[in-house]
């Protein structure tokens, strides 16, 4: 196939992407579609995802604690186990993506869901009768949510996580999309659109931790949840309008599928032996095909023909996908096996992420928080974390970058060294919060039972800044890395794969809460994560975090020295020689 097709229109000499069609599914015109124009119309929807989301989640805490009188250890996991299900669901959205839907159509859907949980939630805040009555000051006893007022929370918040999840298996993608790899020119736009992409989505964080956190505390949570739904039909709007300028690239199948298809086939052949590589069956051009690999001699077995491995489709004899497998199929799937070491070693940073948005806030909550006459909202304290993540942008973009081109002439730190420190920063503000806490509760003990304790909120800044800087390298890292280290065909999955580390990560540390609460928590006891902070021993968790962290950080450099080197060979013949050269500058 040519790289590029060329078609005579009213004279003049267009150019048409190979690999893509517009919206009528003719090949599409370079000069007519994609390009930074169609990305930045992608990128709102996903801003407002993210101000949404995060605008939700940040101050869900305290909403939990103050109004449906939820203790302070399952209102974190309430918060955990809502953003842990919004990422997972992203492997659901990944695959109607790529086996049914597409990404266009499969963006607005989730879209329209988003919106309309967000609405429900807006909703729901606004009638009495959705949440407890308040607390009796003259007895301090307070009345837990009823079992119909969580439903109805709920399902307010696993609809937006659905929304959430099948937006963010494709608006990456798609984004993508809207660029030619092959050109030079559309590549390196392409290489910007990813660090845009994480900058722009911290924006939308920044709005949702500063002003609408604000919105929720000073004016009432309906109005703020209600302008989230607001942003959504808009994005939605402006995001449709672009329909006649995408760039839509045709699916393969789902990923999922293949890599099944590869394990069927090789369980039901596990019994038979080759010795010969010529027997094993190929059916990709010479130019596009993977190298074989000596890893996982077992999925082999898949590409070994014999007699039942065709079927007849249409009066064709084709081979039967369940039993047959290309050798280049069964090498993308190991690709996709040799990711598998760092995606678990990642996972426990987003465990401490999500202490940040949780213990943290109810740490913010019991501090002094005036300047002036004005009170900074407890969940408004991750601005901090936000903006440690957009400086560390900053600064790799203007400083580091420029620095190593001149002393290595590479681009920076590779993707796997971008994730090592960003463990290693996470680890150190882990000990800071530890220490931190310690403080905290030595005021506390001082202070009797006063409700502000006399002590600023911004001794927490160094803990948000230090796992905030750590988010700007590992995300970033993450999605270097999963992306380029994926088979072509499989970079959606990949995705997915990476956005588990997050879910994971959320529920490890709804597990590990439950864990703590309940072993601290026997014999009359305080647990570690008693119900009032001031009561408990969060320090002890915020050490143990790092302790495992420290332990994780070892593991993780083992895995990555072991998975640089065999990906290089077998990734060869399966990338653009733009990306080729990127990965060869890398290793």
């Amino acid at each position: 196939m040519p790289m590029y097709l060329t078609v005579q229109e009213e004279g003049k000499m267009s150019w048409t992407v190979s690999d893509a069609v517009n919206y009528k599914g003719f090949p599409a015109d370079k000069s007519k579609t994609g390009g930074w124009i169609t990305a930045s119309l992608i990128l709102g929807i996903e801003i407002c995802e993210r101000l949404s989301t995060m605008g939700i989640a940040v101050n869900l805490v305290t909403y939990l604690v103050g109004t449906m009188h939820v203790p302070s250890a399952e209102s974190a996991n309430i918060v955990t186990d809502f953003l842990g299900t919004s990422f997972m669901l992203c492997l659901l959205g990944g695959f109607l993506a790529d086996s049914f839907l597409g990404r266009f159509r499969t963006i607005a859907i989730f879209a329209v869901i988003q919106a309309l949980g967000t609405g429900l939630l807006s909703v729901s805040t606004k009638l009495p009768q959705f949440r407890p009555l308040p607390c009796n000051a003259a007895s301090q006893s307070c009345q837990e949510a009823s079992d119909t007022q969580m439903g109805v929370l709920y399902l307010c918040l696993y609809l937006i996580a659905l929304g959430t999840g099948g937006l963010k298996s494709s608006v990456s993608g798609f984004g993508t999309d809207q660029f030619d790899d092959k050109d030079e020119r559309e590549r390196t736009q392409m290489t910007f659109f990813f660090n845009r992409f994480f900058f722009l989505i911290s924006m939308g964080t920044l709005l949702a931790v500063t002003v609408l956190v604000y919105l929720q505390d000073e004016v009432g949570r309906s109005w703020a949840y209600g302008i989230c739904c607001l942003s959504m039909v808009i994005a939605i709007v402006i995001f449709l309008s672009g329909t006649k300028r995408y760039r839509y690239k045709k699916s393969s199948g789902s990923p999922i599928v293949h890599i099944l298809q590869v394990i069927v086939a090789s369980f039901r052949k596990r019994n038979l032996k080759y010795d010969n590589l010529s027997i094993l069956y190929e059916d990709r051009p010479e130019a596009t095909r993977i190298p074989h690999t000596q890893q996982y001699l077992f999925l082999d077995k898949a590409a070994i023909r014999v007699e039942g491995d065709d079927m007849i489709i249409d009066g064709k004899v084709v081979p039967n996908a369940w039993r047959l497998c290309s050798v280049s199929r069964v090498e993308e799937v190991k690709m996709m096996i040799w990711l598998l070491p760092v995606w678990a070693t990642t996972i426990l940073f987003w465990t401490i992420y999500a202490q940040m948005i949780t213990f943290s806030v109810v740490q913010a909550s019991t501090m002094e928080r005036m300047i002036g006459t004005f009170q900074i909202p407890a969940g408004s304290l991750t601005v901090f974390f936000v903006g440690a993540i957009l400086m560390t942008l900053a600064v790799y973009d203007r400083v580091i970058m420029p620095l190593f081109r001149r002393w290595k002439g590479t681009e920076g730190f590779t993707n796997l060294q971008k994730i090592g420190i960003g463990l290693a920063m996470s680890i150190v503000g882990m000990i800071v919060a530890a220490l931190t806490e310690r403080k905290r509760l030595s005021v506390a003990r001082n202070s009797g039972s006063v409700t502000t304790l006399p002590m600023s909120v911004f001794t927490l800044i160094p803990q948000f800044f230090l796992v905030g800087s750590g988010e700007a390298f590992i995300y970033t890292g993450q999605l270097d890395f999963f992306i380029t280290r994926s088979p072509k065909g499989m970079k959606t999955l990949s995705t997915g794969l990476f956005l588990t580390t997050l879910s994971l990560g959320f529920f490890l540390s709804s597990f590990l809460v439950s864990v703590i609460k309940s072993v601290t928590g026997h014999n009359g006891e305080k647990s570690w994560l008693a119900d009032n902070i001031n009561e408990g021993r969060l320090d002890y968790f915020y050490g143990l975090l790092a302790l495992l962290s420290t332990i994780n950080l070892v593991v993780y450099l083992v895995c990555a020295i072991f998975t640089i080197k065999p990906q290089s060979q077998s990734r060869a013949l399966t990338m653009n020689n733009g990306e080729k050269n990127s990965l060869d500058d890398k290793c």
